[in-house]
């Protein structure tokens, strides 16, 4: 789908991106910033924001689109071949608590499919790279999803939003742990660079919570995919898609078994 030249321009565009957008994010410490709370579980910070443009002026090109959960969305970019996805500060609640599991993401979609992704976790330094044919590196080294036959001692992150909620009561008192974390593209990335084995939500999220971490599992060897059988399709008229699973390809039968059988107790 791209050259080899072609994804390494992309790639050296988004770590560029980040870089700048850490500068950024790093000059807001919790409690020295104005909070606007929108009702229900979502909040925006003076980061959000000043994050999202750093990310816009680094990262977009002419005949480009854009998709930033900080920005109003401009339906041109359903016509455009390539198109940003962003979330400048996905985990805004952990953010604001000072809780180091936020991140800034980026993915990169063409006509639909997310090809490659960036995601910097500024409050711990790392740095998650990728597209579909270069692999993905774990602050500049090479990783991959971990090989693993079972969820038997594998290590799968939940929503500490869902965990606190009791809805991964159902998931409990199996022969895998569980990790309540913040941020779904963190997780996804922790997935994709071996460093956790599984993920998954049952609650639906925006193209821009996951559009970089799935083109990042993807790009690590691992299974990702909607629940409820649903099209993973990005760049579409409506952004909210049902919720996602992500795994190691060995276990990714089981993951699947195990969400269904969750989803028919619901």
């Amino acid at each position: 789908m791209l050259t080899e030249a072609a994804q390494q321009e992309y790639l050296a565009r988004i770590e560029s991106a980040l870089q700048a957008a850490t500068t950024v994010a790093r000059k807001f410490v919790p409690g020295t910033f104005e909070v606007k709370d929108n009702g229900g579980r979502d909040v925006i910070t003076e980061a959000d924001c000043s994050i999202s443009d750093v990310l816009r002026q680094s990262l977009l090109a002419p005949d480009e689109g854009w998709l930033s959960e900080e920005d109003p969305d401009d339906k041109a970019r359903l016509s455009q071949k390539v198109v940003w996805i962003v979330d400048p500060l996905d985990g805004t609640r952990e953010f604001i608590d000072g809780i180091p599991e936020w991140c800034i993401s980026i993915g990169l979609v063409i006509e639909g499919i997310a090809v490659a992704g960036g995601i910097c976790n500024p409050a711990t330094g790392e740095l998650f790279l990728g597209s579909l044919n270069r692999g993905v590196t774990y602050n500049h080294e090479p990783v991959q999803s971990v090989p693993r036959a079972s969820l038997k001692g594998a290590l799968v992150l939940a929503s500490r939003q869902e965990y606190n909620r009791g809805e991964w009561a159902r998931f409990e008192g199996r022969q895998f742990s569980i990790r309540p974390t913040g941020s779904v593209a963190y997780k996804l990335a922790l997935v994709s660079a071996g460093l956790a084995d599984a993920t998954w939500t049952l609650s639906p999220k925006h193209e821009w919570d996951i559009a970089a971490g799935v083109a990042l599992v993807r790009s690590a060897g691992g299974s990702v995919g909607c629940i409820r059988n649903a099209d993973l399709q990005f760049n579409r008229s409506v952004t909210l898609l049902p919720g996602l699973a992500a795994s190691a390809n060995g276990i990714w039968s089981d993951v699947v078994q195990l969400i269904n059988e969750a989803e028919q107790t619901r």
